[in-house]
C-alpha cells in the first residue's frame, strides 16, 4: 500500500463495535466507525422507544455472563462493581473503556450505512466501495476503505413464527419481546408468553410481580441454570475453565449429560416444574434465570405445552388446557438475521440463520482478500464480548500481515464441518446455528494470532500463574500475557480476579465474613462424586 495507513471502516458502536475500532487503532489503521444512532452502547444502552433494526435491553436487564468473563481483555471492570452489571452499569463500563482509549473521536454518529461493494479490482486491492448517510445533513457519500469490520449483532430482527390457528381473531394485544421494554403496562393483566428462553423467562419472571397471571409457553421445554454456582462463585467462572473442558473430554458424551443434568436437577427438579425437556442439556442453549424457579412454585408463573390455537380472548394449549380472558401474548420467540447492506444481500447467503462463514467471521468466497469480516454474530456458552475483540484481533493482523488464515478451500471446508458439527450437536433451532463452545472457540482465534498462553512455559516458570490459567475461569486477560499486544498488567488481573469477584459481594466486613470456605476447582470431579 505504498506506506500508507490502511483505512478500516468499523459498521456499529456497540459492544462489538467499540473493541473493533481500539483493535484497528492498535495495529495503526486510520479507522472510520458508522454509528446510525446518536450514542454508543448498541444493544446495551436502553430506549423506550427504539428506530427501526434498533435492538435494545428490558428496563430490568442484567448480564447473564459475570463481569470478569465480560470484560475487554485489557480493561477490567471497578472491584466494586457486581458480578451480574445491570445494563446500566455495563452501558458505564463501554463508556469508561470509549473513553479510556479514545474511541469517540472515530465514531461518526448519525450515519447509516447503505451499501457496500467490493471494489473494481478488489483482486489486487481488497477494497470497498462504501456508501453510507449523513441523517443530519441529510446528504450521501462514498468513500474507499481497504477493510471492513460489521458489527451489528444479531438481535435487532424479531423473529415471529408461523401464525397459529385463530390468531387472526385474537382481540387482546400481541407482540415480540422486542417492543417489550418494562411491566408497567402490564399490571393486573393476563399474560402468556411464548417461549422459555433467557428473554422469555426474564419477561415472565418480570410480569409475574405486576400482572394477575403469567402463563409461559414451550414447545419444548429448557434446561434453566442460574448464575451463583456453589459458594457463591458466579457459575461462569466456575465451568468455563481449562480444566473442566478437558476433564469433559475424557468423558462419554452422555455421561456428560447425565452429570451436568443431574447437577441443575439438584437445585429444582426439573419434571416437577414442568420445564424438563427431551433433549439433553449439552444440546441446547440453557436458560440463564434465578427467580424462575421461584416464581414457578410461587404459582405467579404456570408453565404450559406450545399453542395449539387462539380464541377471541383465550389461548388454547396442545394438552386442551385453556388461559381465559388474555390481554396480552408476548412472542419471545429470538431473533434473524441477514446483511442486506453488504452487496445489496449477495455477498452472505443466509438460509434459516445459517452462514457459511470461516470462524463465522470471514466469507470464504473473499479469500485470500480477507478485508471484510462479522464481528459478534455468535451465540457463546459465555460473553460474547471477548470473543467479539478476538475476533477483531484475528481480523486486525489478517489485514496487517502478521498472521495467515486457510485457503479458501481450506475456509470453505471449515465452514462447513463447523455447521455439521452444530447441526449434529444442537437441536435444529434458529439459535443453534451461530453456537460456540467459548473455551474451545477463543483458544482457536488465540492460535491464529499467536495469543494463546503457553501452559506449559508457565507450570515451569510461574506456578502460581499456572494454576489460574488451568483451573480457574477462562477470563480475556489470559490473552494478553503472550504475543502481539500483550498487557502488562494482564497478570495482575488474572490473579487478583477473585478478589474483584468477591468486594463486590463483600460489602459488610466482620470477622465472621472472613470466615469463608475455599473454592473447590476440580469441578468435574467434584460435580462426578458428589
Amino acid at each position: 500500500m505504498n506506506g500508507r495507513k490502511l483505512r478500516v471502516l468499523v459498521v456499529g458502536a456497540g459492544a462489538s463495535g467499540l473493541p473493533a475500532i481500539k483493535t484497528a487503532l492498535e495495529y495503526g489503521f486510520s479507522v472510520v466507525c458508522l454509528e446510525k444512532s446518536n450514542d454508543i452502547g448498541g444493544l446495551w444502552r436502553y430506549k423506550e422507544n427504539p428506530e427501526l433494526g434498533e435492538g435494545t435491553v428490558m428496563k430490568s436487564t442484567v448480564i447473564n455472563t459475570s463481569k470478569e468473563m465480560t470484560a475487554y481483555s485489557d480493561f477490567p471492570p471497578p472491584a466494586d462493581e457486581a458480578n451480574y452489571m445491570h445494563n446500566r452499569a455495563m452501558l458505564q463500563y463501554l463508556r469508561s473503556y470509549a473513553n479510556h482509549f479514545s474511541l469517540l473521536e472515530h465514531i461518526r454518529f448519525r450515519h447509516e450505512l447503505l451499501n457496500v461493494e467490493r471494489t473494481n479490482d478488489f483482486s489486487e486491492t481488497g477494497q470497498w466501495v462504501v456508501i453510507y448517510k449523513d441523517v443530519e445533513a441529510d446528504k450521501i457519500h462514498t468513500e474507499i476503505f481497504d477493510g471492513v469490520m460489521v458489527c451489528t449483532g444479531h438481535h435487532a430482527h424479531p423473529h415471529w413464527p408461523a401464525p397459529f390457528p385463530g390468531q387472526d381473531l385474537f382481540k387482546g394485544k400481541i407482540l415480540h419481546s422486542h417492543s417489550f421494554h418494562s411491566g408497567k403496562d402490564f399490571e393486573d393483566q393476563n399474560v402468556v408468553v411464548v417461549g422459555i428462553g433467557n428473554s422469555g423467562g426474564d419477561i415472565a419472571v418480570e410480569l409475574s410481580k405486576i400482572s394477575t397471571k403469567v402463563y409461559l409457553s414451550t414447545r419444548s421445554g429448557s434446561w434453566v441454570i442460574n448464575r451463583v454456582w456453589d459458594h457463591g462463585e458466579p457459575s461462569d467462572l466456575a465451568y468455563l475453565n481449562r480444566f473442566t473442558f478437558f476433564a469433559k473430554s475424557l468423558l462419554p458424551w452422555r455421561f456428560q449429560n447425565w452429570v451436568l443434568e443431574r447437577k441443575v436437577n439438584k437445585r429444582f427438579d426439573h419434571g416437577r416444574f414442568g420445564l424438563r425437556p427431551a433433549h439433553r442439556i449439552l444440546e441446547a442453549h440453557v436458560t440463564v434465570n434465578d427467580e424462575l424457579p421461584n416464581r414457578i412454585i410461587s404459582g405467579t408463573v404456570v408453565v404450559k405445552p406450545n399453542i395449539l390455537k387462539f380464541g377471541e380472548r383465550s389461548v388454547i394449549f396442545d394438552d386442551g388446557t385453556v388461559a381465559e380472558n388474555v390481554d396480552t401474548v408476548i412472542f419471545a420467540t429470538g431473533y434473524s438475521f441477514d446483511f442486506p447492506l453488504l452487496e445489496k444481500g449477495k455477498l452472505i447467503e443466509v438460509k434459516n440463520n445459517r452462514v457459511t462463514l470461516y470462524k463465522l467471521m470471514f466469507p470464504p468466497e473473499l479469500a485470500p482478500r480477507n478485508s471484510l469480516a462479522i464481528i459478534g454474530l455468535i451465540q457463546p456458552t459465555g460473553s460474547i464480548m471477548p470473543i467479539s475483540e478476538m475476533q477483531s484481533r484475528v481480523f486486525c493482523a489478517s489485514l496487517a500481515g502478521e498472521a495467515t488464515l486457510p485457503s479458501q478451500e481450506e475456509m470453505w471446508k471449515s465452514a462447513l464441518r463447523s455447521n455439521l458439527a452444530n447441526s449434529k450437536r444442537f437441536l435444529d433451532r434458529q439459535r443453534h446455528t451461530i453456537q460456540v463452545y467459548y473455551v474451545t472457540y477463543m483458544d482457536q482465534l488465540a492460535k491464529l494470532i499467536k495469543v494463546k498462553p503457553n501452559i506449559k512455559k508457565y507450570v515451569l516458570t510461574d506456578n502460581q500463574l499456572a494454576r489460574k490459567l488451568i483451573f480457574h475461569g477462562l477470563v480475556p486477560y489470559q490473552y494478553r500475557l503472550d504475543g502481539p499486544h500483550c498487557w502488562h498488567g494482564a497478570r495482575e488481573a488474572i490473579l487478583h480476579m477473585e478478589e474483584r469477584v468477591f468486594n463486590c459481594t463483600r460489602t459488610r466486613r466482620t470477622p465472621e465474613t472472613e470466615l469463608s470456605q475455599p473454592i473447590c476447582k476440580f469441578y468435574a470431579w467434584k460435580i462426578l462424586f458428589s
